[in-house]
């Protein structure tokens, strides 16, 4: 199944892919929009152009464990891109995932304009790793290895 997953930003939103057999999340891109109408068009929009059958968004949980406004406002936003869709969308913690993309692209010596440019769609790689990572956890709990 093709997922496609988001690293919502009040300026910049991650996005990023899998292939059909889950097994490879890639960068897609990096959308500035700042207002989340034109935002959600444009999402919608890449998910039909990549075939997308589900969408995973990136929850911003606190350290603690606890949700706050900016928790709230993705999933205000993760109920209006599925209205504007059609498809299924998931929310995942993302918790350490901007720290985990930092890490990633000091590891490969990324800095300046490139690296604020690429960070956000390095995260919603990670958002849909981990969630993909999930997914095939619980097929096998489930017995067999078929999508969730």
């Amino acid at each position: 199944m093709v997922i496609l997953s988001v690293d919502f930003g009040q300026a910049r939103t991650g996005i990023a892919v899998c292939d059909r057999s889950e097994f490879l999340a890639s960068p897609v891109t990096v959308i500035q929009e700042k207002y989340v109408p034109a935002l959600i068009e444009k999402i919608a929009a890449l998910a039909a152009e990549k075939q997308a059958e589900r969408i995973v968004v990136g929850l911003p949980v606190n350290m603690n464990g606890t949700e706050g406004e900016s928790a709230r406002n993705a999933r205000r936003f993760a109920d209006d891109l599925h209205t504007a869709s059609g498809l299924p969308v998931d929310m995942l913690d993302e918790r350490c995932t901007t720290m985990e993309a930092h890490r990633f692209l000091n590891a490969t010596n990324t800095r300046g304009k490139k690296r604020k440019a690429v960070v956000d769609a390095v995260s919603a790689v990670i958002i849909l790793e981990n969630y993909l990572a999930r997914r095939k956890s619980q097929a096998q709990q489930r017995g067999g290895d078929e999508s969730v």
